[in-house]
């Protein structure tokens, strides 16, 4: 028995190609972070793999963690330009996956009571802090015009992003 979806596409197949498609990726991301070069432009490449490869990740960013005045302020980025370059722990899903030291997969930011807007075509969010060590440094953020648009997969995949991102920072 063979499932499809509405668009009559094997479901099957899409999550192989879909596997396929991050494990490319991730092979990227870690090139990327072998690559001798400036901190920012290998991180701003690292933004656009994720953005160019994954269909719905409609912004993808870096927020660096200045722990000290629990703040996270905006590095590099792809996508749509954002006002949002000082987010306090505490504020908006960024802020609060640094104040909770994990990530937050958001699957409708509209329900997110502080949530701060980038854009209203923006939909869920997701956010991986990315830890070196015990300190939490930085953390990756991407939005999505699709609601519920996250799920395992991503989780899994973003972790290993961030675990390889990790060895720059």
């Amino acid at each position: 028995m063979e499932i499809t979806s509405g668009d009559g596409q094997k479901i099957v197949d899409r999550e192989i190609d879909d596997r396929t498609i991050r494990e490319e990726l991730l092979s990227q991301v870690r090139k990327c972070v072998a690559r001798a070069g400036p901190r920012d432009e290998v991180l701003k490449a690292i933004c656009r793999l994720l953005y160019d490869g994954i269909d719905r990740y409609d912004w993808v960013g870096f927020y660096f963690v200045d722990a000290s005045r629990k703040v996270l302020r905006l590095g590099p980025y792809v996508g749509a330009p954002t006002r949002h370059v000082k987010i306090p722990f505490g504020q908006g899903v960024c802020g609060l996956a640094a104040q909770k030291r994990q990530a937050l997969m958001v699957p409708d930011v509209f329900k997110v009571v502080n949530y701060l807007s980038c854009s209203p075509r923006v939909k869920s969010e997701f956010v991986m802090p990315i830890f070196v060590g015990s300190r939490m440094a930085a953390e990756l953020d991407i939005d999505s015009h699709t609601l519920d648009a996250f799920g395992k997969s991503d989780k899994d995949f973003l972790e290993a992003v961030a675990g390889a991102v990790a060895e720059i920072l």
